[in-house]
């Protein structure tokens, strides 16, 4: 694997028939200021989600965990003139069927107001183009299965579907 870059930003300029008033957006690396805004997302994604319950203290400590160790992978901000609108996790493993690291592309979401703008295209784009530099091979992510609009949009990406399925044990 490639060493990390310390810092990747990519300006996402939205489309100007969806707003009168023009918007920067900044996707980067997510800071431990940004952890509190970070955790708000999660809460409004866990809400969306019906195998998850948003509880703060545990959604904090997972992101520190992430944030504090980047060999586990990277958490991304979209920001929106220079406030946390949207969030993506990428987290670092390896694939045996490829022998080459991956990311499973995780918590994706961009806050409710700031969604049609064309930003979690770019926040998407923005953390495969960063995995591709990094020398990952793929990129996995899971969403509910009832999120017809989600499911959607991550064809429109090029994600397509797997014929593996999910399943889990808590320990």
């Amino acid at each position: 694997m490639k060493t990390m870059q310390p810092r990747i930003t990519a300006i996402v300029t939205p489309d100007r028939q969806l707003t009168d008033t023009p918007m920067t957006a900044v996707v980067d690396f997510a800071t431990e200021a940004d952890l509190p805004a970070l955790a708000d997302l999660l809460y409004e994604l866990f809400t969306l989600e019906s195998d998850f319950q948003p509880e703060r203290d545990k959604q904090l400590r997972g992101l520190k965990l992430i944030l504090d160790n980047p060999a586990l992978g990277r958490l991304f901000v979209l920001r929106v003139d220079g406030r946390v609108a949207g969030m993506a996790n990428a987290l670092i493993t390896l694939s045996t069927a490829l022998g080459e690291p991956v990311v499973l592309l995780e918590d994706v979401i961009v806050a409710a107001p700031w969604r049609g703008r064309g930003w979690g295209r770019q926040l998407i784009e923005h953390v495969c183009a960063w995995a591709r530099a990094q020398g990952m091979a793929r990129v996995t992510l899971l969403a509910d299965r009832g999120n017809a609009p989600a499911l959607a949009f991550y064809e429109r990406l090029g994600f397509q579907k797997s014929a593996m399925v999910v399943r889990r044990k808590m320990l």
